[in-house]
């Protein structure tokens, strides 16, 4: 409607005064709530054509427009802007537009076009995933969505920390405490099984640490005499020599906790298009930088360290190998990031990780940027905010983290106890409400999440995440199954009424939305910002309900009003299903 209404007032620019403008110049909003109207005309871009007063030349084209289109019903100006009243007849015409597809289909990628590469996840191997992990990949496989229905190629990837010192450490404790323990015997998730000797090593380090320091020794020296920190690094020494017993053992442990990452992604719901490990990549890294070595660009310290002197670029020096030749973080980043460009040569490349991690993007880039690496410009690093609990921040050394899977479990088993005591699902065989108690709990745990800026930190309170009213999961899953329900009573969608039905002030407000919805699913991909498509949602599904409670559907006496608002109830569906599809989140048929 926007785009048609632009076509209207170049007509009336062209006719009034002999010049007609870009359509860049012709701004065209929805009116505020305040004012009277549905869409409004901005028109300060015009006055350098008009040579008129703001008033004047909004008054002139409002009047033109009325006398000569017959879908504006009236026009009112308020200072510099035109407010514009469509007919009943320009909604319902809108409407058929949409529910022929028009402006609401998500856009084809161009396959031939440079992908964006995302990439999320990035677990590390000691530990199984989180609650920080869960909003890190439902963000990431959200953005993807959206920026593939907005047009882009994406490919979406993941790079496993799969080496270093605290895998080290994992593998330590298992080797001193584990007495051969496999997640065969006793059965239990490999990451699980890890993440427990990470948390054991850490427990015995600080008892080690406390001890020194009761023997007299400062923090500094009880650290730097911590006999079994040392066994770590020696054992992360042997690693990256090749030594055959550590690989071994570092193989094993490391299939225990992928077979274990694989069954959380499934149950999540997430995927990839690669999968990348800091195993592989570090070595391309570390071949970068010595070569940059050699190129003067990059020095070596006196313990045989390797930095790079970022003070020219606003940053610091920044330490890219030890003294001992074993990388960090930044040399695997650096290896993966040129991997990656010259296997897809992408447009853009985004980074979705924590906020705590910013100044490891600024590096990053500027380092890539220092070796001669142009395209290290489309690097963008997603920074998102912390999840925390009632109960404050998590610990995973500490062992005081959300687990993954006790989270989805816990989300399921909520929606199974709030179904039950709101006398939902009683009539459903066993199997079919345990698919939708799952869909109900995962929608929750989504929805919750994704409904927030993701720039911003939030508060996860998974009671307040399951609930059938309000702007919640289950609220929006429960409007579109009600949807689903009129549908299947209705039979097969009847035929359009050829002329406008007479529909309400409700009706032509849903429409209103129902038209913005492409607009909405671009603003978020420019954005990059979920939370746009679950407000979006939630807005929608509200006044639907608001109309349902307000009018009869299937039981509408005129034959065209009731084909129409059937019509209407099947778009608002689809609407609905695909905005929380971009979500990630699955709307059960029934509940």
């Amino acid at each position: 409607m926007e785009k048609l209404i632009r076509e209207f007032v170049a007509v009336a620019m062209g006719h009034i005064y002999g010049k007609k403008p870009d359509s860049a110049r012709i701004q065209v909003q929805e009116t505020r709530k305040e004012f009277e109207g549905d869409f409004t005309v901005v028109v300060f871009p015009l006055l350098s054509l008009t040579g008129q007063a703001p008033d004047i030349t909004a008054k002139r084209i409002g009047e033109y427009l009325v006398d000569n289109f017959d879908l504006l019903s009236g026009y009112n100006v308020i200072k510099g802007f035109l407010n514009l009243s469509l007919t009943p007849v320009a909604w319902y015409e809108s409407f058929l537009q949409l529910s022929g597809g028009k402006d609401l289909n998500s856009k084809s990628a161009q396959t031939d076009s440079p992908p964006v590469v995302i990439e999320y996840s990035s677990p590390n191997t000691n530990k199984p995933l989180h609650l920080g992990h869960v909003r890190n990949n439902l963000v990431g496989f959200s953005l993807s969505r959206i920026l593939e229905a907005a047009g882009n190629r994406v490919v979406m990837t993941n790079i496993v920390n799969d080496r270093g010192i605290h895998i080290c450490k994992s593998m330590l404790a298992w080797q001193l405490w584990g007495g051969g323990e496999t997640p065969d015997n006793p059965p239990r998730k490999g990451d699980q099984l890890v993440g427990k000797y990470y948390v054991m090593f850490e427990t015995e380090y600080r008892k080690e640490i406390a001890k020194l320091r009761m023997q007299g020794l400062t923090e500094e020296e009880a650290v730097s005499g911590s006999e079994l920190m040392d066994r770590a690094r020696d054992m992360l020494r042997k690693w990256e020599a090749g030594d055959p017993d550590t690989v071994s053992l570092w193989k094993e442990m490391n299939s225990w906790v992928y077979s274990g990452f694989d069954k959380t992604y499934r149950d999540m719901g997430v995927r990839f298009d690669k999968i990348y490990y800091e195993s592989d990549t570090y070595k391309r890294g570390r071949q970068i930088v010595l070569e940059a070595l050699e190129r003067g660009i990059v020095y070596r310290k006196e313990d045989n360290s390797v930095w790079v002197d970022l003070t020219a670029e606003g940053l610091d020096h920044k330490l890219l190998l030890r003294g001992d030749g074993t990388a960090v973080y930044m040399t695997q980043d650096l290896g993966t990031a040129v991997i990656r460009y010259e296997e897809y040569r992408f447009s853009r490349h985004i980074y979705v990780v924590g906020n705590e991690q910013n100044y490891h993007f600024q590096v990053l880039k500027a380092l890539l940027k220092k070796l001669g690496y142009e395209w290290a410009d489309s690097l963008h690093h997603f920074s998102y905010g912390m999840v925390e609990l009632p109960e404050g921040k998590m610990k995973s050394r500490e062992g005081t983290v959300v687990d993954a899977d006790d989270l989805i479990l816990g989300m399921k088993e909520t929606a199974r106890e709030m179904s039950e005591e709101l006398g939902k699902l009683g009539e459903f065989p066993n199997e079919v409400k345990e698919d939708i108690y799952m869909k109900i709990g995962l929608g929750a745990l989504k929805y919750f999440i994704l409904k927030v800026d993701p720039k911003k930190n939030m508060l996860f309170n998974p009671e307040e995440s399951i609930d059938f009213n309000g702007n919640t999961g289950p609220f929006i899953q429960y409007t579109y199954a009600r949807i689903r329900s009129i549908l299947r009573k209705a039979g097969d969608i009847p035929a359009m009424p050829s002329q406008e039905p007479g529909i309400n002030e409700r009706e032509r407000e849903i429409i209103r939305i129902l038209a913005r919805f492409s607009q909405v699913v671009k603003d978020a991909a420019e954005t990059l910002s979920p939370a746009l498509i679950a407000n979006y949602c939630y807005e929608l599904v509200r006044l639907y309900n608001q109309f349902y409670h307000d009018y009869s559907i299937l039981g509408e006496e005129n034959q065209d009003l009731r084909s129409f608002r059937i019509a209407l109830s099947a778009l608002t569906g689809e609407v609905v299903g695909t905005g929380m599809g971009l979500l990630g989140i699955e709307m059960p048929e029934k509940m």
